[in-house]
């Protein structure tokens, strides 16, 4: 009988402690920056297919905006840099999944995609606009008169937000991108509206038209993203593109890979 109870006691106890565990207990927490000045190494997502912002030069190696990001970022660690290659669907997941400490890959911000990963402030423009040479006066869609022409890719976004602001501007819409460049370098429309990406690749073409930025149609910079819940890693990032902001550096590279200086208040 005694046994018994004591047994009895035991369980008692046991069930006792077990709850007083389970509440004292903390889920562990990896800090990310932690784990990347001990390994020594940052890892990276990039684009490899979306130029300017990251492409496989001739020399095989990736360049572009987003590998000059991600390089300015890891020197300011003062850590090695280890670029991850990736695609705009699995870029996210491969951050969820620890393949990557943060990505850099022309990421813009969207409601869902904010309810799954934080983002670092913006260090790249990213948006559609109106370009054209310097010679042609226009700094806002109040400006295109119907004596002046603009070219623009038919169902873009900005074919579409221009429609909109200036329904009486005389748009002439093509077919693909490549047709609207083409337009604009033969001098076949006065302006074109279209994202800096494509103003970009016509800046590469350098042609005797060089574009130059009118005005923004809609704004949709880049972030740096990185998993929630990580203050330490997001300051850092922060802190990097703040001071790449203020030394003039971040101005060096949107003149070196998009040809046009950094928009104000970017």
């Amino acid at each position: 009988m005694n046994r018994i109870r004591r047994l009895w006691l035991a369980a008692i106890s046991f069930a006792v402690v077990i709850p007083t565990l389970l509440l004292n207990a903390t889920p562990a927490y990896a800090d990310a920056l932690s784990a990347i000045m001990q390994s020594g190494t940052l890892r990276v997502a990039v684009p490899e297919d979306y130029p300017p912002f990251g492409s496989i030069g001739p020399d095989m190696q990736p360049r572009g905006y987003d590998i000059d990001m991600a390089a300015l970022i890891a020197k300011s660690l003062k850590v090695k840099l280890q670029l991850v290659p990736v695609n705009s669907a699995n870029r996210i997941p491969y951050l969820q999944t620890s393949k990557v400490d943060l990505v850099i890959s022309s990421l813009g911000k969207t409601p869902e995609r904010e309810k799954v990963i934080d983002y670092s402030t913006a260090y790249a423009p990213y948006f559609q606009g109106v370009f054209g040479p310097a010679s042609v006066k226009v700094t806002s869609a109040a400006d295109l008169t119907p004596g002046l022409t603009v070219g623009a890719t038919r169902g873009a976004l900005e074919e579409i937000a221009l429609t909109q602001m200036a329904p009486k501007a005389n748009i002439r819409r093509f077919e693909d991108n490549n047709a609207t460049i083409q337009a604009f370098l033969s001098g076949q429309v006065d302006l074109v509206a279209a994202g800096n990406v494509v103003a970009a690749a016509i800046l590469a073409k350098n042609p005797p038209r060089r574009p130059e930025m009118k005005f923004v149609i809609k704004s949709s910079p880049c972030f740096v993203g990185l998993n929630k819940n990580e203050p330490a890693l997001l300051a850092k990032v922060d802190d990097a593109i703040a001071h790449a902001k203020q030394d003039g550096t971040l101005e060096g590279i949107a003149r070196k890979w998009l040809g046009q200086p950094l928009p104000a208040g970017l």
